[in-house]
């Protein structure tokens, strides 16, 4: 029996440049991450590793990761801002996480027209546990094909395949909230969302809107709003919901955050907080204990899921290439905390 040989079929550095039309130090320098290449080549070397499917040869991340000397010290956690509570428990969750593994953490920002993969590209480490950013397919490839692995907490949308991501049971989230409000008697019901294209959010308001829809018989009136993650915006947002009519006796939130943008919105119509319509949330965190009334929210796993991206982000990087790879998706359960701004629909 004559084996085939896998490494004369395996695409090389030699063939991404042939397809490229530059030279092999060229093609690595954008592996590397290398600043003085041209935006126009970076692209074309990107496009080729796509094309010819190439991946960084040579020894594998579990390898690399294991040989104690030549190990790295650091994560890469990219975000897409860093100024709400829930970054901050997200953060809190990852950095705990890695100082358990004695690794230290590298903050960088996915600003707007900034290609923050090429500066992880340039830093030797463990790998990235990316945050609310959607990478791009050359960023993915880029990564990829120098042998940094990636874990996504909560995609923003759809990623590639094979890539390793954790998050919240959002549809299950918005499933019991649906449950609770229809338990108390709410048939009419605004949604303010986070916006269509976040995947999470789409989540939480097809898991809200089956269940709601399911409990009411045919009777549920849901309409939905985009708050787009901002208190101003979800104000304007509830404000819409009530002037299509009929008004709604109950909101349901995708953030604490617009859910505070929701009871301005209420305060501003002359509508009290629970005694007209009820408010529900999703997150749980601490703004919903300060707000008046007291938020009833989905409690999602937030420093968790931190935690858990870096544990998922270290098998990768310790396994070795032919080991099978556990499920791509995560999910850690939410659960309803009940306050006091919820209560029977008004007859």
């Amino acid at each position: 029996m004559t084996l085939a040989s896998p490494d004369r079929r395996r695409p090389t550095l030699s063939a991404v440049a042939a397809v490229a039309g530059t030279s092999v130090p060229t093609v690595s320098k954008v592996l590397r991450g290398g600043t003085d290449v041209s935006p126009e080549m970076r692209l074309k070397v990107m496009d080729a590793v796509r094309t010819v499917g190439y991946t960084r040869r040579g020894r594998s991340v579990g390898e690399r990761f294991r040989d104690e000397a030549d190990a790295p010290t650091t994560i890469e956690l990219v975000l897409h801002h860093a100024e709400s509570t829930w970054m901050n428990r997200a953060v809190a969750g990852v950095e705990y996480e890695a100082a358990a593994a004695g690794l230290d953490v590298i903050v960088t920002l996915a600003r707007e027209n900034y290609d923050w993969a090429s500066r992880v590209l340039r830093r030797r480490s463990a790998g990235a546990v990316v945050v609310l950013v959607d990478p791009s397919s050359s960023q993915f490839k880029a990564l990829s094909a120098a042998g940094i692995p990636v874990v996504l907490i909560d995609p923003m949308s759809g990623a590639p395949e094979e890539t390793v991501s954790v998050g919240a049971a959002n549809w299950d989230g918005g499933r019991i909230a649906a449950e609770h409000l229809a338990s108390l008697g709410h048939t009419r019901i605004g949604i303010v969302s986070g916006g269509r294209r976040y995947l999470y959010s789409t989540a939480r308001v097809d898991g809200f809107r089956a269940a709601a829809e399911a409990a009411a018989a045919g009777e549920a009136v849901i309409s939905v709003a985009n708050g787009n993650w901002d208190p101003r915006q979800a104000e304007t947002a509830t404000h819409s919901l009530f002037d299509r009519g009929p008004a709604p006796t109950a909101v349901f939130t995708c953030s604490d955050a617009m859910a505070l943008g929701v009871y301005d919105a209420l305060a501003a119509r002359g509508l009290r907080v629970p005694a007209d319509v009820s408010v529900v949330g999703f997150d749980d965190l601490p703004e919903a204990q300060w707000a008046r009334p007291p938020l009833t929210t989905v409690r999602q796993p937030t420093a968790e899921l931190g935690a858990m991206a870096v544990r998922r982000l270290l098998e990768i990087a310790q396994a070795d290439g032919n080991e099978p790879r556990s499920r791509s998706h995560l999910e850690l359960s939410t659960d309803l905390v009940i306050r006091a701004s919820t209560s029977p629909a008004a007859k």
